[in-house]
């Protein structure tokens, strides 16, 4: 496995640009990787060793930049990030990518993307892992409004709003477009339904961490689906479950589980 940080290529769907990368074991069975709202592939999945973990268990590796984030292009209009497209963005890359069905992976925004992939694309997804979102992919996760205005105030020590903090200043340190996150962030917050999640059959492991206090419950997420497990990440809040050890250790079970029926 090449410990470097990877390369990245770009392909276009929906008028965008958009930048991923693919790495691992080209025969190995295929993961794609869907990062969080003001992350990227690089800092949701490289830097916490996600590529290299699932890449020595003998994966193909995949990670995708969503619209707006990362080297992908960054629109402003609102109207551009629901879920749906996001998730058509990452079936798209699959289809440019010549894979017909992979494991997809997605933490926090990225695991509604992936409920919303699983839903359009059924056939597109062999198993879900949701990190970082349990039944807030249903009930919501709170009045994320004020994070909006915080990534538009002047400078961070206008931000008085604690949440809108922590995300203005993760902004700030991963270089982003502001603009176009708060644009995000206004339309990418739309919830399934029980009915909805009920739909979502293939194999299912949901992961949060246990001081998380935006993701809501793993294990009611999971009771909703038909073939879904929860796991509690011990002692990790929304930002530091993402690279936890406890959840690598999962998420490899769950795939050698999976790849051996």
């Amino acid at each position: 496995m090449n410990l470097n940080p990877p390369s990245f290529s770009r392909f276009r769907h929906d008028g965008l640009e958009l930048a991923y990368f693919d790495e691992g074991d080209p025969s190995g069975a295929p993961v794609l990787l869907i990062h969080g709202f003001a992350s990227s592939a690089t800092v949701n999945w490289v830097n916490p060793g996600w590529l290299k973990t699932i890449g020595e268990a003998g994966y193909r590796v995949i990670g995708i930049d969503n619209r707006g984030h990362g080297a992908s292009d960054k629109p402003h209009d609102p109207a551009l990030y629901h879920p749906p497209q996001m998730a058509a963005d990452a079936a798209a890359l699959l289809s440019h990518l010549g894979i017909s069905e992979a494991h997809v992976m997605g933490y926090s925004m990225g695991a509604r993307i992936t409920a919303f992939m699983a839903l359009a694309h059924p056939h597109r997804v062999r198993s879900v892992v949701f990190g970082g979102l349990g039944s807030g992919m249903v009930d919501g996760v709170g009045d994320w409004d004020p994070i909006a205005d915080a990534l538009l105030a002047p400078s961070l020590e206008d931000v008085s709003h604690e949440r809108g903090s922590m995300f203005r200043a993760f902004a700030e340190q991963t270089k982003s477009d502001r603009r176009a996150l708060a644009a995000c962030i206004m339309t990418s917050r739309d919830l399934l339904s029980p009915a909805d999640m009920a739909r979502i059959d293939q194999p299912a492991l949901v992961a949060v961490g246990t001081k998380d206090d935006i993701a809501g419950s793993a294990q009611a997420l999971a009771a909703l689906m038909p073939n879904a497990r929860a796991i509690d990440i011990p002692g990790r809040d929304h930002m530091l479950a993402v690279g936890d050890k406890v959840f690598k250790k999962a998420v490899l079970e769950f795939y050698a589980e999976i790849d051996q029926r």
